[in-house]
């Protein structure tokens, strides 16, 4: 085919693109429903499988990292084979993953299928991102990227909502898994479906190029302004907070609080359906009055309070969640665009990448702690005090933020600023 039939090619139809991107985000749906099957069977595990808490976590620790060995080898896969190739190959062991966790009672199995779902979740996420950019470039980019995340977040939410919608699947450890397992088959169903258009498309239409994939470069290192590496300390202890506590929240919230599980779930769905909502319109409202290192400090500042509610006060359990929800859509919200503002394009990806590397060390660190200190202090519906070393440590963690946070805030406002606290889209 020569360059000039191929420039020839109208670009596909609009219907066709957001066809693609429906069936590639279902990918994304079964990605992140895989994620969170663990956590509302958490107490079932410890009951019916005499699980510690430690195994609970390492159960997501085994995830970040299979994860960070991705982050490790830089993209260099799906650069290798392409969005489609990259797409099927990661999307089938994504699934795969689903089976081997529920495949045996054994705590190594189960590992070994979290390790496999790190290993292949990110690569999807990054293979998926690429495509996207592939089909969009120059059209409704941003807004396809977030209806890509608005489908994952689903994936989430039904995670959480199981209890609700497959109850009676909860009496045992290993039905809730299954479910999951045959819902992660949407990572290969996607995929191929992807395939085909992508295949069919390529003889009719002119496609864009793929977006590149984020890669670490040792050398950009020490190019990096102050202001990234607050940006990056915050983003490392804010999600080491969350996303650890997502972890253990149902169980936490069932033996704590006498929380039915079902509720529990709703509760911890808070936070993507939050996100889902709520971050969008954040994102405009930084847009129009700027401050963003001011309204990240904020945003922290939200986030502090919450588990000092959840562990010495009888509050209603909406508040602190709500208020969780607000930081867990603001934040993010801010953060990640902040950094293409300091800095400069040619190291974007250096710095992402960077970013996700720590943010999955600090996550593989804290679910292993966190658990270990739930059996430390004895955790349990029968001790539910237990559970206040890990609230002081997300306090503490959540403290760190602050304290990144003001320190962006006064670099951002003082001679060094690098323009975070403007009014610039």
């Amino acid at each position: 085919m020569t360059n000039a039939t191929a420039a020839a090619r109208r670009e596909p139809p609009r219907w066709y693109r957001w066809l693609v991107l429906l069936f590639i985000s279902l990918a994304m749906f079964g990605n992140y429903y895989l994620y969170d099957t663990i956590a509302p069977i958490a107490d079932l595990l410890k009951q019916q499988l005499q699980f510690t808490d430690e195994q609970i976590g390492l159960l997501y620790s085994s995830y970040s990292l299979g994860a960070i060995l991705f982050l490790l080898a830089g993209g260099i896969i799906i650069d290798r084979f392409g969005t489609r190739k990259g797409t099927m190959l990661f999307g089938v062991i994504c699934a795969i993953s689903g089976f081997v966790t529920m495949a045996s009672s054994d705590i190594w199995i189960m590992l070994l299928g979290r390790f496999l779902l790190g290993l292949s979740a990110e690569p999807l996420i990054v293979a998926i991102t690429a495509a996207i950019a592939k089909w969009f470039r120059g059209k409704e980019l941003a807004f396809a990227m977030g209806i890509n995340l608005l489908i994952a977040r689903f994936g989430q939410i039904a995670a959480d909502w199981s209890p609700t919608w497959a109850r009676a699947a909860y009496d045992n450890w290993r039905e809730p898994l299954v479910i999951g397992a045959f819902l992660g088959l949407t990572c290969v169903a996607g995929a191929a479906i992807y395939w085909v258009l992508e295949k069919r498309a390529e003889t009719r239409y002119a496609l864009g190029e793929a977006g590149a994939t984020d890669k670490l470069v040792l050398a950009d290192l020490y190019r990096f302004n102050r202001s990234f590496w607050y940006i990056t300390a915050l983003c490392v202890a804010f999600y080491s907070v969350v996303f650890p506590f997502r972890s253990f929240a149902i169980k936490f919230f069932i033996e704590a609080h006498q929380a039915e599980r079902d509720f529990a779930g709703q509760l911890n769905s808070v936070l993507p359906f939050a996100a889902m909502i709520a971050t969008p319109l954040f994102g405009l409202l930084v847009d129009r009055v700027g401050r963003r290192a001011s309204l990240m400090a904020v945003g922290t500042l939200i986030l502090v309070p919450v588990f000092p509610l959840l562990a010495y006060t009888q509050v209603t359990l909406y508040a602190p969640v709500a208020m969780l929800g607000i930081a867990f859509s603001l934040i993010p919200a801010i953060m990640w665009p902040s950094v293409a503002y300091i800095v400069e394009q040619k190291r974007l990806g250096s710095a992402y990448a960077l970013m996700f590397l720590l943010q999955q060390a600090s996550i593989f660190v804290v679910d292993w702690v966190v658990g270990r200190a739930n059996d430390y202090a004895g955790a349990s519906a029968a001790n539910p005090s237990g559970y206040l070393p890990m609230m002081l440590m997300f306090t503490g963690l959540g403290l760190a933020a602050l304290g990144f946070a003001f320190l962006l805030w006064r670099n951002e406002t003082g001679p060094r600023g690098r323009g975070l606290e403007t009014i610039r889209a």
